[in-house]
């Protein structure tokens, strides 16, 4: 259940065997004691809400797999960090060789004083934070540790962007112009079929789907049709999907935040490459950047990963994949993901004005998957509800990576603080 370690110095996880039994390579943990290393606490701001009375359990599989995310806030420790329990997953395996951060001996002040006050006061389970190729602090609370698998919540959806990018590079799928019914059969006639790539990626198909209208009806229907239906009436993929078919507006000129969209896309990767999610994903990015421990990823009724929540890793590996963004999709010379993808997937063409930062959101903007910040400089960022964020900035290759119980708009005054200070 939750994990059994109570740590609070680096050195302590030295000298173990060579494999854990959730896949990650104990090598690494050896390697990296010779920095400062992680640190961890027990609790955490308000930590009997989150469940430390309990022991922060995994809630009970049958309520949890038929009431889906959220969670009660005394259930999120576990759940958020135990998802391989709850739900059928596939396994994402690790590098073979892994490649290892290096480690600076201490974060300089002032930005040490600001995190400690974040951390603090807010709930966040994991927060790394990293220029280049150096981890400059990593901290874990409510008895989290670094081989815990944190659920990505949306932060998934901007890995299908990526393996998209991928995929035309290759020319598995010939456009981002191409319908996603020019892929998937079951498609054909439905407006999500009719869609575009480029559309779907932008989320402004604007087919009606509600993400959060009517306390999420809509996305809890997509829910019960989709993952749960062994349980409550099986519609298949396709058709949960296709059950929402009525479009509001053009294409292409309103952004429309839905859940559902990158879930077509996931459909298009699969029929064009032949191949899962998990393992494009593990064969693509996942392997070539030497991530240190497997990844799983949460299967709907029909045996495909869902594209919108249930990829977990652990959060040196969700900053591997920040170094990889933060390099233009290139890796220690290696080109994984297209140079000119990571452009336009975090750029907004004078035509798509609609998703630009404070018109696609009150703040942020929109690219191929991926938020934009609208702080001067290009930097972005991969979102999840609850506080899941993987933060990048380009010019200065820092990547912040945070995990947390609950939002916490404190964050973004973190990350421009240490975009100043480390920037």
């Amino acid at each position: 259940m939750i994990s059994g370690f109570r740590l609070t110095r680096r050195g302590a996880l030295a000298g173990l065997g060579a494999t854990c039994a959730n896949g990650f390579a104990i090598p690494v943990v050896a390697a990296l004691a010779d920095g400062a290393g992680p640190s961890f606490a027990s609790t955490g701001p308000n930590a009997e809400f989150y469940g430390a009375a309990a022991g922060y359990p995994v809630p009970d599989v049958v309520r949890a797999r038929r009431q889906g995310n959220p969670w009660a806030p005394g259930d999120r420790v576990g759940a958020f960090t135990h998802i391989d329990e709850i739900y059928p997953t596939r396994q994402v395996k690790r590098g073979a060789m892994p490649w290892t951060f290096k480690r600076a001996l201490e974060l300089p002040d002032p930005l040490r004083t600001e995190v400690t006050g974040y951390l603090a006061r807010n709930p966040v389970t994991g927060l790394l934070i990293a220029r280049d190729d150096q981890i400059l602090f990593e901290h874990y609370q409510y008895g989290r540790t670094d081989r815990d698998r944190f659920v990505s919540q949306s932060m998934v959806k901007s890995l299908i962007g990526l393996l998209m990018g991928i995929a035309i590079a290759e020319g598995a799928i010939k456009s981002v112009d191409d319908t996603a019914e020019t892929y998937v059969s079951g498609l054909q006639g439905s407006e999500y079929g009719r869609t575009s790539i480029r559309d779907l990626l932008h989320m402004s198909s604007v087919v009606d789907f509600g993400e959060e209208r009517d306390n999420g009806r809509d996305l809890n229907q997509l829910w019960k049709d989709m993952v749960t239906g062994s349980w409550m009436g099986r519609k298949g993929t396709v058709n949960s999907i296709i059950q929402f078919n009525r479009r509001i507006a053009p294409p292409g000129t309103r952004f429309h935040y839905a859940s559902i969209e990158p879930d077509v896309l996931g459909l298009v990767l699969r029929a064009a490459t032949g191949k899962s999610l998990s393992d494009y994903l593990q064969e693509k990015i996942w392997q070539p950047i030497g991530t240190e421990a497997d990844a799983r990823w949460l299967v709907d009724a029909e045996g495909f990963e869902l594209a919108h929540f249930g990829f977990n890793a652990v959060l040196r590996d969700y900053a591997r994949l920040g170094r990889l963004m933060a390099h233009g999709g290139a890796w220690d010379g290696q080109q994984i993901i297209p140079a000119q993808w990571m452009v336009d997937a975090t750029t907004v063409r004078a035509s798509d004005g609609y998703l630009a930062p404070g018109k696609a959101g009150r703040d942020f903007g929109y690219g191929y998957l991926l938020w934009l910040l609208p702080w001067g400089q290009r930097q972005f960022a991969m979102f999840g509800d609850f506080g899941q964020r993987v933060c990048i900035d380009p010019a200065s290759k820092l990547v912040m990576v945070h995990t947390a119980l609950d939002r916490t708009p404190e964050i973004w005054k973190l990350w421009s603080a240490a975009v100043k200070q480390l920037g």
